[in-house]
């Protein structure tokens, strides 16, 4: 990894911050290729858990960088945090606006700084908002408050955000990432891996689909996490009276389903 993004693995836990503070943490190509690369990772190996995504202070991520039009800067990471199957928080403990908060948005739980200026202008600068905002935003705050913040281009603060749902809590500054690590461990020491990374994916892709379906994907899918590994060790530590020690692989155990049964795949 370059410098612009630092890597850290700890307990089941995958940080991975944004890091170029000069200029606020303003996204590049080679940024988002190392995001991507980092993303993979946290998907493919069973010991992390959850990752966080944040940035070195003062900012999250102030938007694209523009000052050098070398290649392309596009918040469409490969692949989003949304496909990847661990919990992904995103830590905004400073400025996000443009590419900083729609890479937010693409992120499972998101713990915002109070004082911090967010906000989707792309259309103040002559484009469309991108990194699949006009698909995550309208699904967290509604279409009223999406068209607001989206045909507007106007800032709000975490305040705000949390009003509307788009943040999970709004805190200063100095309390997202501790917050969002606290979380993190939770998830990562307190939850069974493969029924959260099923859990996940049936969160993002199931507004997409009819109750019907959504109710058989949840019985296929109990049943598939009954019979893993930690299906075995839920019943043996409830029958125990103990805390459950979580081993299962969600690499090793992730399901395949018949895409014909469902009216689109959600599953890969």
């Amino acid at each position: 990894m370059s410098s612009e993004l630092h890597v850290d693995v700890s307990q089941g836990v995958a940080v991975l911050t944004l890091n170029r503070p000069a200029q606020q943490n303003a996204f590049t190509p080679t940024m988002a290729a190392e995001l991507g690369a980092a993303l993979r990772r946290c998907d493919s190996e069973d010991a992390i858990r959850a990752v966080i995504v944040t940035g070195t202070p003062p900012a999250f991520c102030a938007g694209a960088d523009l000052s050098n039009r070398v290649g392309e800067v596009s918040a469409t990471i490969d692949p989003p945090p949304w496909r990847v199957r661990k919990p992904v928080i995103a830590a905004v403990n400073g400025h996000a606006v443009g590419i900083g908060l729609a890479l937010a948005l693409q992120c499972d739980l998101r713990y915002m700084a109070r004082d911090a200026v967010y906000g989707l202008n792309q259309v103040r600068r002559g484009v469309l908002a991108d990194g699949y905002a006009h698909w995550t935003l309208p699904r967290l705050v509604g279409m009223a408050n999406a068209a607001d913040i989206m045909l507007t281009g106007r800032t709000f603060d975490g305040d705000e955000a949390k009003a509307m749902g788009l943040a999970n809590s709004s805190l200063p500054a100095g309390e997202v990432l501790p917050t969002a690590l606290a979380v993190a461990h939770d998830i990562a020491n307190g939850s069974a891996p493969l029924p959260v990374a099923l859990s996940k994916r049936l969160l993002w892709e199931g507004l997409g689909m009819s109750p019907a379906v959504v109710g058989k994907l949840e019985t296929d899918l109990n049943q598939h996490a009954t019979e893993s590994i930690d299906g075995g060790e839920a019943m043996a530590a409830f029958r125990d009276r103990r805390q459950p020690s979580w081993s299962g692989s969600v690499s090793t155990e992730w399901p395949a389903w018949d895409s014909a049964e469902r009216e689109r795949p959600i599953l890969d």
